[in-house]
């Protein structure tokens, strides 16, 4: 068997036990529960409960739209904010390899210089499996190579510089992610979708507009 059919098998066994493990639990608690908790059912335990307040008519009603609409402009909105999550990863390991007191490089006995074990776990949760040492800067990067420095002091600035430079790309990318937000709260808002009643923002934006139109017209002037 090959190591990636090797790997999928693995995976799928995995699911397959989770999914066996909740199905187990979810009916091994509902037939505790079957032979076990009392059954008493009385008027006051069969009535409609909705946040301690006494109903009043049918549970059986039609629901106004404008309910869905809002509940699904807050998940849509609510979701969009996850992303701010992996950004704010990124964004901060970038930010520590940049400090000047965080140790980056570090140089053996022998004379070769190896990456820290703080750096090097934090390459490889940035993505990086075989994080080496840079020994050359990218044309990428502005370093200035006028200046005589060792090996480890290279490699530092190269590592501050990219760390740098991911951070400013993070920065703008996070920057444009909240723009486009902005712009699709700002046109569900214009359109009224925010409001719990559509005609109250119709009528709101009639009397705007009748407003702007009384502002217009020239001031009639009596004899």
């Amino acid at each position: 068997m090959s190591p990636a059919l090797e790997s999928s098998v693995g995976i799928a066994a995995y699911l397959a036990l989770f999914a066996a493990v909740g199905v187990i639990f979810l009916f091994a608690n509902l037939l505790v529960g079957r032979l076990f908790r009392p059954n008493n059912p009385t008027p006051e335990k069969r009535e409609i409960y909705e946040c301690g307040e006494p109903t009043i008519g049918s549970s059986f009603v039609q629901f106004d739209l404008r309910f869905y609409v809002v509940a699904l402009l807050f998940i849509i909105f609510d979701v969009e904010v996850a992303f701010f999550f992996p950004w704010a990863t990124v964004f901060g390991k970038s930010t520590t390899l940049m400090d000047e007191k965080f140790a980056v490089v570090a140089t053996s006995d022998t004379g070769e210089v190896t990456l820290t074990n703080p750096a090097r776990q934090l390459y490889q949760e940035l993505g990086v499996r075989s994080p080496q040492v840079p020994l050359a800067a990218p044309a990428s990067l502005a370093i200035d190579s006028s200046e005589q420095k060792s090996g480890a002091e290279l490699s530092q600035a190269i590592v501050r510089q990219g760390a740098r430079q991911l951070a400013q790309f993070t920065l703008i990318d996070i920057v444009v992610f909240f723009g486009i937000l902005l712009v699709g709260f700002g046109y569900v808002w214009s359109r009224g979708d925010l409001d719990w009643v559509r005609a109250v923002g119709q009528q709101r934006g009639a009397r705007s507009a009748e407003a702007d139109a009384g502002a217009t017209q020239p001031p009639v002037l009596s004899a």
